[in-house]
This record gives C-alpha cells, sequence and structure tokens, in this order.
C-alpha cells in the first residue's frame, strides 16, 4: 500500500508544496505520494475522518490551520502558542500537529546571517503574524511594531505578544514611522501583490532587513523598494522552503528538529525543485 501525504487548502492548484515534498522523498528513496487536494473549511473534519492507513500526513494552508485544531489528539506547543497547525502527522492511529512556520521563518532568518533581532515592524495582522510574532522573540526580539489595516483587531495578537514578554505598539498600516525610528527588521506579512502605498526612508531601507512573507510575484513591491537603494531581502521563498523541511523531518521522523539523512542533498533537491 502506497503512503499517502497531501497539502489542503482552496484554492490550492497554485502550492510549491507537491514540488518540495516530491523532491525530498525522491533523495530519501521513499516511494511516497505528495500531493494537492481542494478542501475548503466546511469539508474538512468529513476529509480527515475518512482518511485511511495509507496516509502519513497532511500540510494545510489558512484557514485550514485553525480549524483542524479541534480535530488532533495532540497539539505542539508552537501550534498551541499561534493558533493554529499547518503539519499534522498521522501515525498509531492518531493525529498530531505541529507549526512549522515558526522554524521556517527563524531558519530563513539566521540563513541571511542575522541570528538575533531587538526591534521588529509586522505588517498586518493575519495567522502568518502570529507566527512571526513567536519566531522573531525566539530570535531576540522585545519591541515590536503592529501596523494593521484596522488597529482595533490586535486583540488576539496583542494577548499573544503579552505571553511573549514583548513591548508592543499597534498603529495603522499606513503609518510612517517618526524621524530617528529604526528597526531591525521589517516583516510584511501582507498577500502577495499587496499595492500599499508605505514609505520608508532610504535609511531605514539600507539599516532594516525586509522579510516578504510573500513569493509571488516576486520581487514583491516590498522588495524592489529595499532592492533600489542595496538593502537585504529575504523572500518568502525562504520560509517556504524551510518549513517544507520541517515537516519532511516530521513526516519522515517524527520530530521537527531531528535532522535528515542527508539532510544537505534533501535540502538542495528541494530547492532545485521550485527554482530558488
Amino acid at each position: 500500500m502506497a503512503t499517502r501525504l497531501a497539502v489542503l487548502g482552496s484554492p490550492i492548484a497554485h502550492s510549491q508544496s507537491p514540488a518540495l515534498h516530491a523532491a525530498a522523498y525522491g533523495v530519501l528513496g521513499l516511494d511516497w505520494a505528495y500531493s494537492a487536494i481542494d478542501v475548503a473549511e466546511p469539508a474538512l473534519r468529513e476529509f480527515v475522518e475518512g482518511l485511511g492507513p495509507d496516509w502519513r500526513g497532511l500540510s494545510l494552508t489558512m484557514p485550514l490551520k485553525r480549524e483542524v485544531l479541534g480535530l488532533l489528539d495532540s497539539v505542539d506547543p508552537v501550534a498551541t502558542l499561534t493558533g493554529g497547525a499547518n503539519t499534522v502527522l498521522l501515525a498509531g492511529g492518531e493525529r498530531h500537529g505541529f507549526n512549522t512556520d515558526v522554524y521556517g521563518i527563524t531558519r530563513a532568518f539566521r540563513e541571511a546571517g542575522i541570528d538575533s533581532l531587538s526591534k521588529v515592524r509586522i505588517l498586518g495582522g493575519g495567522a502568518t503574524a502570529a507566527s512571526v510574532l513567536v519566531a522573531v522573540q525566539q530570535l531576540g526580539a522585545r519591541h515590536i511594531t503592529l501596523s494593521l489595516r484596522t488597529p482595533s483587531k490586535a486583540a488576539a495578537l496583542a494577548a499573544l505578544a503579552e505571553t511573549l514578554g514583548l513591548d508592543l505598539q499597534v498603529d495603522p498600516l499606513g503609518a510612517t514611522p517618526g524621524a530617528g525610528v529604526t528597526y531591525d527588521a521589517i516583516v510584511s506579512t501582507l498577500p502577495g501583490g499587496a499595492s500599499q502605498q508605505l514609505e520608508f526612508s532610504s535609511d531605514l531601507r539600507h539599516t532594516a532587513v525586509l522579510f516578504d512573507v510573500a513569493y509571488s510575484p516576486w520581487p514583491s513591491v516590498f522588495a524592489e523598494q529595499w532592492l533600489d537603494v542595496g538593502g537585504t531581502v529575504i523572500s518568502g521563498m525562504e520560509m517556504l522552503i524551510n518549513q517544507a523541511l520541517a515537516q519532511v523531518r516530521i513526516f519522515v521522523g517524527g520530530d521537527a528538529d531531528a535532522a535528515l539523512p542527508e539532510e544537505a542533498r534533501v535540502l538542495a533537491a528541494m530547492r532545485a525543485a521550485v527554482g530558488a
């Protein structure tokens, strides 16, 4: 019986996850089938409860990351913190939920040579922003400015920031930093192609790294602004690849922290599969 895995979402046809996972399992010599399946939120419970013993794992997009929590037998601490699981391991007749987005973000920063942060501005307040909060806190950040289209909707993220011991300021998305205000990083969690007319000074773009979780189209509006002045940019593709690597670790060995056999080759194959 072939082992099956899939990424779920709606729409999902555009997902790069099948290419990433197929490349990894090819290097590992595993004859596993990973596909993209269109599943909307109302159909998630029926789909998950109907899975047979040939299924090993699921990757999930929003809003399924939150919806799946009620269907799990266990949830890892990071998924509990962020309120969403993007990974489900099916093992021993049980469903175990994980968040690998946080790992994807921290590893992308570290691969860009950034091992510590202090002051960060986050653009957008969706589910990804929760993972960003946890990730930058793990990298040492203590002062966060959260910029939202509707600041009054910051309650859940404010509660998370308090739990993490972060000093949080919330402002409107279009607010311009005052003279002399600096950040170590600007992290955009806005959708790809977002055309917010945000103003960032040349000095800020020189000194603060931009991490844009979007990767299509690329370069994004924000990335172009940074690249125009020779600033440092991290693409969301780096987050995508690294969170997928952690998923492969979970599906293969049950542990997101345990490196894979020949992991360097696995990662190289995954990068090649998506042209990174």
